[in-house]
């Protein structure tokens, strides 16, 4: 047994195990072995029946709210040695004297404003997109024309709305909402078109502030600027592409879809000669450290 994401050991109970708590609790069970040396060596400890009476009324006193946890005294090499389990909670953010934490691989480390933000959404069981925008002053022109396009809708009312889960009448327009509608306050794609080499840029936009639909279709007028040719072949003009669209189109709708919107970083898409790199704001889930991926322990 060795320390990692979910495993701690404390040769004695110090204040330090109640960040590893809040961790557990907020982003994934874990246990807490006291009575073991950071390197696994086997050292007990010498009172259990009082080291569990300690740990309990520690994590009453320093933790908000009070996450579920288990004691029990196993014998390890026949030492007795104390197993705090603590349950990952649907009351999130579990806080430890103000502050809530996580787990990068065998270190405790405080979370910044947007992953507490992100717990706090997930104790009221909500995401971004679903949690109201700031802005309800929204419009939906470029989404109501391709709704009339593609579903023969005459127009975007309440009910609508309703129905895609945009708009609910206790709270208005949600983050989602105000992602697809014309103006909003949102980050969005930064594509950059490379000349010779990543020191010459040939073509540059930044699409912010509009809907995601807009960007989507801008960045693929860009793509047919540089990728799709005419060529001449007999008595035929045919468009040949340099890249397949439908690839791009893939790339450029996931990065989209699956970016953090609550992120302040754009997608970027890096356009050179010889391929196209799309880069989406996010990272790894919160359970899993880079080490680990890197490892490839966890998937």
């Amino acid at each position: 047994m060795r320390e990692g994401r979910a495993v701690e050991f404390k040769e004695r109970v110090t204040p330090g195990f109640l960040k590893t708590v809040s961790a557990f609790a907020n982003f994934g069970a874990g246990d807490i072995y006291f009575g073991i040396a950071d390197d696994g060596s086997i050292v007990g400890v010498e009172s259990p029946d009082q080291v569990c009476l300690d740990v309990e009324n520690a994590i009453n006193d320093a933790l908000d709210p009070r996450p579920r946890f288990m004691l029990e005294v196993v014998q390890m090499e026949k030492r007795p040695v104390v197993r705090l389990q603590v349950s990952e909670g649907a009351d999130k953010p579990y806080l430890c004297r103000g502050r809530a934490y996580r787990r990068s691989h065998t270190a405790t480390v405080a979370v910044d404003r947007s992953e507490l933000n992100r717990l706090v959404l997930e104790g009221r069981n909500l995401s971004f997109e679903e949690a109201p925008s700031v802005d309800q002053n929204l419009t939906f022109g470029l989404l109501g024309e391709l709704l009339k396009e593609r579903l023969i809708v005459d127009s975007i009312d309440g009910d609508l709305l309703k129905t895609l889960n945009l708009y609910s009448e206790e709270s208005g327009y949600n983050n989602a909402a105000a992602v697809l509608s014309d103006v909003n306050s949102f980050p969005g794609i930064d594509i950059v078109k490379f000349g010779a080499s990543d020191d010459e840029i040939a073509d540059r936009i930044r699409l912010e502030g509009i809907s995601a639909l807009r960007q989507f279709h801008e960045a693929l007028e860009m793509f047919r600027r540089y990728y799709q040719v005419e060529q001449i072949e007999g008595a035929l003009r045919q468009t040949r592409e340099l890249v397949p669209e439908e690839a791009f189109r893939e790339a450029v709708a996931n990065a989209l879809v699956h970016r953090l919107w609550d992120s302040g970083s754009f997608v970027r898409v890096m356009m050179r000669d010889d391929g196209i790199e799309v880069t989406s704001p996010g990272g790894l889930p919160p359970q899993l450290s880079e080490e680990e991926y890197l490892e490839g322990r966890i998937s």
